[in-house]
């Protein structure tokens, strides 16, 4: 710490001294050493004294503030207790007393005892008068005298002091621990001028000349006294512990623990030659490693780090090929299925793998931890990735899995809950990437997937089935009719009632009104009349209407409602029909508005085989008065319904690939060749029709059609035409073995006229010969070619003019020829 320079103990406005400034005062003079100062024994003496160089008197209280010396002293410590100091000191010419108040005298015990000497305490350091005390270059301001009735402040330690080595000495007599302590005081400008300060109470202790025994180092037999009243203080530096003794200072251990340089360059070398095999370490580390895999590395569990990249792969083939043929086990949920990796594309890239684990890396805390962690790398993989959708394609039903709503199902009359079940829907990219990642190892792969949520919830079934079904089927419903009653059963009811999901997680429920009815009907149909519909009948050859009749029938939605509130609660129940009148399906009101007054078009078709024959009567049968309203499209297949041999058709002749061949229902493409140009003639819109594929010549050119349905009634080919016309289409028919006809009768819209152009692209037939083990019908061939078609239609009440062209493409029918068996040639 810096020194102080040139500042006063005190300030001009009268404050105390710093407690950081110095205590001890230091003077060298020319081959001795001696100092003054004023030292405080256990109490203040109460008489006066003398200075022994200047000899001034009691009164002589004022200081000389110009003779003060600037210069810091400090008076050397001397050995307590010491005899031969005492007598060095009287030999010097100051006399040390106990509590003698005669010369310049410091006091060592206690004020209450008149004579004694200097070792009944720890002994004081006496002031050297024979020797004038030397001017230095610099001073340091003291404590100006304090008045004698001013009380005594106790020592406070500097924040800076300077140890001084101890002396070696012949003989310490230990303290007696009777003794009072001194303590060390700051010296008073008295001390300087040669008159010492009585208004402080304390006196310097004696101090020991140079070159006599020293006082006995600081903590060995050495105490300190504080006046009485006040707590011991050590001095400047010193430790207390708690039992009184002075212990080392907080700063003398710290200066005391701080290492000398031996110390600091031992350390240094050892830190030195440990990073130094450290980095010999590494750097071997790293040669002897260089070029192979990672320490820790791993692939689909296989440990490869510290491999070269061959052996590596060699480690790994030896490890996962038997695995990598296996079949790959696929997860969604709870649903497994799998799928074979050649058949998914699917192969190891080993250089890809190795490659992607790495180098050696250079951190060294990356190398270091690499000797107890472990590092995965996925594996790389060859992928065709539409062979991978398609065997996820194959096993999506496995894994997906719709949501099922709950509902309550029935078991004759026993319900049973349906409880609800979420959906699955596996995402088809995500799950190709996560099997490309994923495949290798023998763990199962988990496929990403969304969860399909339902409405309903496991309690809401419940409630449902205890406040519904459940009292719903405990007894039969009874509707009574006009005198006839009619019984619905507890199967009956179960069959009708229908569950559907609510907002509130359960089920809402009705009662299916159709399926009760179909129950309840054909018990009560002797209470029934069916109404009948208008028709129209030709009278003169001109159609009328025949009148409706209104039937009796029941408003089965109002018969059934009170089932609403009873089927709720258990036991039979009893519910009355409710009757109404029930209108025909056309009225003759609505007959006489459709405009059926006129024949619009009629066509006729012939020569056609008996068997033939007896289709198209039938089927012309069928077709015979149906109505096509306004607005409305007739379907030749949707009207007549499946033909087979349960509705009156037979096997008859039709062209398969172009050869002569038979089925039921054939020769009914004339009767829709007949029904296409009536309708062509109508001027009604074409909506669907298909032309032969060979031409046949009793059909009109470009103007004909066919129709072909399935065994099961499915139409394939079908003739479908619009009434575009603002009246009723009645459509009548009329066969005889030698032909067929159809007519449309309603009110004329329009004039219509057709056009067909000649044949163009003529085309040759074919040779085909049939194996003579072949059924085989010989035919000449006809020659192929295209022709177009236009008809012209005249609106008759507008005048409008429209042109619909139409182009017809035949295939040459071939010539077929017959092999003959061996011994007809």
């Amino acid at each position: 710490m810096p020194e102080d320079h040139e500042r006063p103990d005190r300030t001009e406005g009268g404050r105390d001294r710093r407690a950081d400034e110095p205590t001890e005062r230091i003077q060298f003079l020319t081959g001795d050493l001696s100092g003054s100062g004023a030292s405080s024994g256990g109490a203040a003496a109460e008489g006066t004294s003398e200075s022994a160089a200047g000899g001034g008197s009691d009164d002589d209280e004022a200081v000389d503030e110009s003779r003060r010396s600037t210069k810091p002293s400090m008076t050397p410590p001397r050995v307590a207790g010491s005899e031969t100091a005492a007598a060095a000191n009287t030999e010097t010419g100051s006399t040390t007393t106990g509590g003698s108040a005669t010369g310049n005298s410091a006091t060592g015990g206690s004020a209450d005892s008149g004579t004694g000497t200097g070792s009944t305490g720890a002994a004081g350091t006496g002031t050297g008068n024979g020797v004038p005390p030397e001017s230095d270059t610099e001073s340091t301001d003291v404590i100006p005298p304090i008045a004698e009735e001013t009380t005594a402040v106790p020592f406070e330690g500097d924040t800076e002091r300077t140890d001084t080595i101890p002396a070696v000495t012949e003989s310490v007599r230990p303290v007696d621990p009777g003794a009072v302590a001194t303590s060390y005081v700051p010296a008073s400008p008295e001390h300087y001028s040669g008159n010492a300060t009585a208004g402080f109470g304390y006196q310097q202790p004696q101090q020991v000349p140079y070159g006599q025994p020293q006082q006995a180092p600081y903590g060995q037999d050495q105490r300190f006294g504080t006046p009485t009243g006040y707590p011991q203080q050590p001095p400047f530096g010193m430790h207390v512990d708690e039992s009184g003794s002075p212990g080392e200072s907080g700063g003398s251990r710290f200066r005391r623990g701080l290492p000398n340089n031996k110390s600091l360059l031992r350390a240094g070398l050892a830190a030195g030659i440990t990073i130094g095999v450290l980095a010999l370490l590494y750097i071997g580390d790293l040669a002897f490693s260089s070029g192979q895999v990672p320490r820790g590395t791993t692939v689909a569990g296989v440990d490869v780090g510290g491999l070269d990249p061959a052996a590596a792969e060699r480690e790994l083939r030896s490890r996962l090929d038997d695995s990598l043929s296996e079949p790959i086990q696929l997860q969604v949920g709870k649903a497994t299925s799998s799928i074979e990796p050649q058949a998914a594309g699917l192969s190891m890239d080993w250089d890809a793998t190795l490659d992607k684990a790495g180098s050696q890396p250079l951190n060294p805390i990356t190398r270091l931890t690499s000797f107890f962690t472990t590092r995965e790398v996925t594996p790389e993989s060859n992928v065709d990735r539409e062979k991978l959708r398609a065997q996820l394609k194959q096993v999506h039903n496995d894994l997906h899995r719709e949501p099922v709503e709950g509902t309550i199902r029935f078991e004759g009359s026993e319900p049973v809950p349906v409880f609800p079940v979420t959906g699955r829907n596996v995402d088809m990219d995500r799950a190709m990437d996560v099997v490309v990642r994923d495949w290798v190892g023998n763990q199962p792969v988990s496929l990403p997937y969304t969860k399909k949520d339902v409405r309903t919830d496991e309690a809401g079934v419940r409630r449902a089935l205890e406040g519904v079904a459940r009292p719903a089927v405990s007894g039969p419903v009874t509707v009574n009719g006009d005198g006839v009653q009619a019984t619905l059963a507890p199967a009956d009811i179960a069959a009708a009632l229908r569950f559907e999901p609510n907002d509130s997680g359960g089920l809402n429920w009705h009662l299916d009104v159709p399926a009760a009815r179909d129950v309840v009907k054909p018990q009560l149909k002797s209470t029934l009349k069916e109404g009948e519909s208008a028709s129209f009948v030709f009278e003169d050859g001109q159609p009328t209407v025949e009148p409706s009749e209104t039937g009796r029938g029941i408003d089965w939605k109002k018969t059934f409602e009170p089932l609403r509130e009873k089927l709720t609660k258990s036991g039979s129940d009893t519910i009355e029909a409710v009757y109404k009148d029930v209108p025909a399906e056309l009225t003759t009101e609505q007959a006489k508005k459709l405009g059926i007054e006129e024949k619009v078009s009629t066509f006729t078709t012939g020569g056609f085989s008996e068997n033939s024959g007896v289709n198209i009567k039938r089927v012309a049968q069928e077709v015979d008065g149906a109505l096509v309203e306004p607005g409305e499209t007739f379907s030749l297949n949707g009207h007549t319904g499946v033909r087979q041999k349960e509705q009156g058709y037979i096997a008859s002749g039709i062209i398969k690939d172009g050869r002569p061949d038979e089925a039921v229902g054939g020769g009914i493409s004339q009767f829709a060749t007949t029904l296409y140009n009536a309708s062509y003639l109508a001027g009604m819109k074409d909506v669907e029709h298909k032309a032969h594929s060979y031409y046949i010549s009793r059909y009109p050119m470009g103007r004909e059609a066919t129709v072909f349905q399935r065994p099961d009634g499915t139409s394939v080919i079908d003739v479908k035409f619009k009434n575009v016309s603002d009246s009723g289409i009645l459509i009548k028919t009329a066969w005889t073995p030698e032909s067929v006809s159809v007519t449309f009768w309603g009110t004329k819209q329009y004039e219509v006229k057709s056009e067909t152009s000649d044949k163009t692209d003529v085309t040759e037939p074919e040779k085909v010969t049939v194996p003579a083990d072949e059924e085989c019908v010989a035919t000449s061939g006809k020659k192929g070619f295209t022709v177009q078609n236009t008809r012209i239609r005249k609106d008759l009440e507008t005048g409008e003019v429209t042109r619909d062209r139409q182009k017809t493409v035949y295939d040459p029918q071939p010539i077929v020829e017959c092999a003959k068996k061996k011994g007809e040639e």
